[in-house]
């Protein structure tokens, strides 16, 4: 196993272990045990398990970021498609990685404070990409409410870890797709 993919695996198990137990809740040795190697042998990987957390939410900013660049710009300059585009990718998001989001919402404060301050910045940039597509769309809204729309379309998917017991994905994808356009106010394609 390449060194990436062991901190992938290491990343992955983390995030359910964390998204399960909290931070607190999870210590070296089970995280060790979890993907089959001594607790101090992790690391060899990273060097503190606030590390863990800290590239754990740090990657996923980026990639939420870089991904919904790529959705905007395969919008041509078109904002309800560009919209419609990063509402499918934090939706395609979401149901794949709900221990992600769920360890963001609780486990932010044990971030060390560079690591909570990057997340932050990467965390504007990707509103600020939807509220700029969000006020071409509908130029009456100010950069106040454009941001209130789009964190309020994301509080609607970031719902999965909690929402997604009772439908299969394929529904509350749909479901929660609906809502998320129409909380924006963009027209159906």
């Amino acid at each position: 196993m390449t060194e990436t993919s062991r901190r992938e695996q290491i990343l992955a198990t983390a995030a359910d272990l964390f998204a399960a137990r909290g931070f607190h809740g999870v210590s070296v040795a089970d995280l060790g045990a979890a993907v089959g190697i001594s607790g101090p042998a992790l690391y060899k990987h990273f060097p503190s398990k606030q590390a863990m957390l800290a590239e754990m939410l740090t990657s996923i900013s980026e990639l939420l970021l870089e991904v919904g660049q790529q959705r905007v710009d395969a919008g041509l300059g078109e904002p309800a498609a560009a919209l419609r585009g990063l509402v499918d990718w934090h939706l395609e998001f979401a149901l794949a990685h709900r221990p992600l989001i769920v360890v963001q919402d609780r486990d932010w404060e044990s971030l060390p404070e560079d690591a909570r301050a990057q997340v932050r910045r990467l965390q504007r940039a990707y509103i600020d990409l939807w509220a700029d597509q969000l006020r071409a769309l509908r130029p009456e809204l100010d950069g106040g409410a454009a941001h209130a729309a789009v964190q309020a379309a994301f509080g609607l998917i970031n719902s999965t870890p909690r929402a997604g017991h009772a439908v299969p994905d394929r529904v509350l994808r749909d479901l929660l797709n609906s809502m998320a356009l129409a909380a924006l106010g963009v027209p159906a394609a």
